[in-house]
């Protein structure tokens, strides 16, 4: 079945740096895209950053120039790096897959079907 694992989180001081990974399995379709999103107590989840099959990308505002996503498809993972990071992205990161298989992907979170269960990322001094 379709599994998705995230790993990388953690706690760093702000303007320092994770690299979140998601670790996926079980998917039958040749395209589809990952993303990821997160969610801070209190709020609803958002998304962060996607990546398609064909190696199109996407980020919010909020992570524009400060996080890339990559992709491997022989090792089937897609990583975040996050620098600069600010007290604002403390949540719990959560990868997931949208298996329309369009060449552009979505930070929309209704467009996923395939969800990891979240690392936590806690950014504090």
């Amino acid at each position: 079945q379709v599994q998705l694992v995230e790993s990388g989180g953690g706690l760093v001081q702000p303007g320092g740096s994770l690299r979140l990974s998601c670790a996926y399995s079980g998917f039958t379709r040749d395209f589809y895209s990952i993303g990821f999103f997160r969610q801070a107590p209190g709020k609803e989840r958002e998304g962060v950053s996607c990546i398609s099959s064909a190696g199109n990308a996407d980020y919010a505002e909020s992570a524009r120039g400060r996080f890339t996503i990559s992709r491997d498809m022989i090792k089937k993972t897609v990583d975040l790096q996050m620098n600069n990071l600010k007290p604002e992205d403390t949540a719990v990161y959560y990868c997931a897959a949208d298996f329309r298989g369009l060449t552009v992907c979505s930070t929309f979170e209704g467009d996923y079907t395939g969800w990891g269960q979240g690392t936590q990322v806690t950014v504090s001094s």
